[in-house]
């Protein structure tokens, strides 16, 4: 069985996601929000821009770690939903489609046109996004370009997706099976390349 990925970027595409009274869009068994990509990248940037030296490094794990336990409780709500029972589910044959589908939702609902170009079973992915809303934090710095590879959302959610594919069984409470893999980020449309590329290795490896 082989994914049809234009035809799940089509199919989840035309998902509405609504929120409630309180702003809150209670979708795929988690509590998500919505707010402007735009926010998001400033976020980032001023917490990279307030501290210095070896620092740094602190910051981007704990907003790569940010995204991970996201993309952890999110992924999996995402694939046991209705929703992916319907437009996905009957093109899988195997974990490994279950992580093509993955990232053709990723592209659907816009965090980043992205896709699998490698995959040795539960040992390494290799991820390009040709475009993604992280890439458009270069547009607020002077050169219109960032000083450092900066998606960290996707850095995040695609060591999170290797987790739920080759980690175990999914516990909600993250003690197991979240963290067995890692990502790095090796290009970036913000720091001038092409593309993004994003390499998710077994957490001792990395």
């Amino acid at each position: 069985m082989a994914i049809d990925r234009n035809k799940v970027i089509a199919d989840m595409s035309k998902v509405k996601a609504e929120p409630n009274p309180d702003g809150i869009i209670p979708a795929f068994n988690v509590l998500v929000n919505q707010f402007p990509a735009n926010f998001w990248n400033r976020f980032s940037m001023r917490m990279m821009d307030a501290v210095s030296g070896d620092i740094k490094e602190a910051v981007e794990e704990l907003l790569v770690n940010a995204a991970h336990e996201c993309g952890y409780h999110t992924g999996y709500g995402i694939i046991t939903s209705k929703e992916w029972d319907a437009a996905v589910k009957p093109m899988v044959g195997g974990v490994e489609d279950v992580l093509h589908g993955a990232y053709a939702v990723f592209t659907a609902w816009g965090w980043a046109k992205a896709e699998i170009v490698e995959l040795v079973p539960g040992k390494r992915m290799v991820v390009r996004a040709y475009d993604y809303y992280e890439a458009d934090i270069a547009k607020d710095y002077p050169a219109k370009k960032a000083p450092r590879p900066m998606a960290f959302m996707i850095r995040g959610v695609s060591a999170a997706f290797m987790d739920l594919a080759y980690g175990g069984d999914y516990d909600p409470a993250g003690q197991k099976g979240l963290y067995t893999f890692r990502c790095r980020q090796t290009k970036g449309i913000e720091v001038g390349d092409a593309y993004g590329e994003f390499v998710v290795v077994p957490s001792s490896e990395y």
